[in-house]
């Protein structure tokens, strides 16, 4: 077609491309160590138990787990994780949940369902990319909110929010991910999880809760999710198998009141009619055995060594003046380097020594972050992330000598 453009949606006019994504696509050479993507490790996935896993599942369910599905997700496993759910402090049932095709399908309900042109969410600064696409390709105004040791800043929150009223504008929701927070890795303690709840039950707010990392514990006890807080319905939870057990799985879910679990269930129906239902089939019974938690542990032991290794190295060979707080959890470590340094110009030198990251500036709503970089432990080997941090680590040195000249 000579001319498709002119018969594009303004809105697919506006859509951007995934700045991760399409730094995946230059990480592909395969002597560069990439730190970009949030990628789980290959080898921790359980392929000797799920060969197993889905043999039965074909054996005893073939003809139902190969069939059509319900919209809001297997029944069995809504059960399973409402019951792990409960454990946790959030009082659910199985009816209050539906299982997502990952949890960016979950963020693109949410902007679809809230987000009219022009309407204003709150997000962290910084905040998860996939988070800001998602809500961006509903035409919205995005604010952000900085984040301190301990996540998002409740007291600018509600700051914020008090001006946006005077204007007439109430924010749609505020979207937030409390625990080893992509990409600064940081974790909200309970007080402040407590004094979210109730920002949002005074001004009448819907949370976004994103939680793709809190069982990725490595230095500290297992936090309870903002929900486990929430007595009148106004947060969204979400989380997913994609960090836990495996991201090709597609599997994530959310939890809510009863009447936005429904239209989700309603906005799911014109997305993709219902999640696989073998892949649901397969994780509900490697549930069933037992053995997902175990899994988790085996993840944890494989990924806070290379935590350290990480944390470690860049002591070694980053030049004074960064920051870096090691995190407790999750796959990310952020990093801020000295004044005069833009992390995205740098990325094109990172390259050329065969080194990757994501630039500040993509999770960042305002334009900030320019001296700031995510750096993801999990998939790289150990003597990946050693021999990776010594390379960035010459980048950036040649990169201030540059600024002294």
């Amino acid at each position: 077609m000579r001319n498709i453009e002119r018969l594009y949606s303004d809105r697919a006019g506006k859509m951007r491309k995934s700045v991760i994504r399409e730094l995946l696509k230059v990480a592909q050479d395969p002597e560069i160590i990439s730190f970009a993507g949030g990628l789980p490790n290959p080898k921790s996935f359980p392929l000797e138990e799920l060969e197993g896993v889905v043999q039965s599942v074909l054996r005893d369910h073939g003809k139902t787990a190969l069939q059509y599905g319900t919209t809001q997700g297997l029944k069995e496993l809504r059960e399973a994780i409402a019951e792990r759910a409960c454990k946790e402090g959030i009082e659910t049932t199985a009816d209050n949940i539906v299982i997502t095709s990952g949890s960016q399908q979950a963020l693109d309900a949410i902007g679809k369902l809230f987000l009219n042109p022009g309407d204003t969410a709150l997000v962290g600064l910084p905040t998860y990319l996939g988070g800001i696409n998602a809500f961006r390709a509903y035409e919205s105004n995005l604010t952000g909110i900085p984040l301190d040791k301990d996540g998002m800043r409740v007291d600018i929150l509600e700051e914020t929010i008090k001006k946006l009223l005077k204007d007439d504008i109430i924010p749609k929701f505020i979207y937030v991910v409390p625990t080893f927070q992509n990409p600064a890795g940081v974790i909200m303690p309970e007080s402040r999880r407590k004094q979210l709840v109730d920002i949002a039950n005074e001004y009448d707010l819907l949370i976004v809760e994103d939680d793709p990392y809190r069982k990725l514990a490595y230095d500290t006890s297992h936090v309870k999710p903002i929900k486990a807080f929430d007595d009148e319905g106004h947060v969204l939870f979400m989380s997913t198998f994609s960090k836990i057990l495996s991201p090709g799985l597609r599997l994530a879910w959310t939890i809510a009141s009863e009447k936005l679990t429904r239209k989700m269930i309603i906005c799911k129906q014109a997305l993709d009619l219902c999640t696989s239902t073998f892949t649901q089939f397969i994780v509900r019974e490697f549930m069933r055995r037992g053995s997902l938690d175990l899994h988790i542990l085996k993840i944890c032991e494989m990924y806070k060594p290379k935590r350290d290794i990480m944390i470690d190295a860049m002591k070694r060979y980053f030049p004074e003046g960064y920051t870096c707080n090691k995190p407790k959890g999750g796959m990310f470590a952020w990093a801020t380097l000295p004044e005069g340094i833009d992390t995205e110009i740098m990325f094109l030198d990172a390259i050329k020594s065969k080194v990757a990251y994501v630039h500040g500036k993509a999770f960042h709503v305002d334009g900030g972050g320019g001296r700031s970089m995510r750096l993801n432990f999990s998939y790289s080997s150990n003597d990946q992330i050693e021999e990776g941090m010594k390379r960035l680590g010459n980048v950036i040195e040649r990169k201030l000598e540059t600024l002294t000249v």
